[in-house]
């Protein structure tokens, strides 16, 4: 099994950010943090890599629903949607919702997980509409 739903987009990275944020936004979900894995790795250890931003995107209702069935899976709430360049496109990745059913075995999660993902699924599906052309 995949941990990860993925698009790849013709656009820049700048770009890319701006809309990823819009498409997460639409979809309820709100940047919370946000590390910028290129000018951390610079400014620690004078490591040049591409663009690498870790955006930490929360869905309230869906966290406060996974969060009321078990206050461990913090550890395992999809949240993470990271924007990085790839030779000439630039790849948005989000972990996969059902990466957090699994381990827990809590059927309850299946719900949220559900939701999430349909959630995640078409705010990646309208950035790659958008910038895919």
């Amino acid at each position: 099994m995949g941990y990860d739903r993925t698009v790849c987009v013709h656009a820049d990275f700048a770009r890319t950010v701006a809309a990823a944020r819009q498409a997460l936004a639409a979809r309820g979900f709100g940047v919370l943090t946000e590390i910028d894995v290129t000018a951390t790795l610079k400014a620690k250890l004078g490591r040049e890599m591409e663009d690498y931003l870790i955006l930490g995107a929360c869905n309230p209702r869906l966290a406060e629903r996974a969060l009321d069935a078990d206050r461990g899976i913090g550890l395992l709430l999809p949240c993470n949607v990271v924007i990085r360049t790839e030779g000439s496109q630039t790849v948005v990745q989000a972990l996969d919702p059902a990466a957090m059913v699994t381990p827990t075995g809590l059927d309850i999660m299946t719900p949220v997980a559900d939701e999430a993902t349909h959630r995640l699924d078409n705010a990646l599906a309208q950035l790659a509409k958008e910038l895919n052309g």
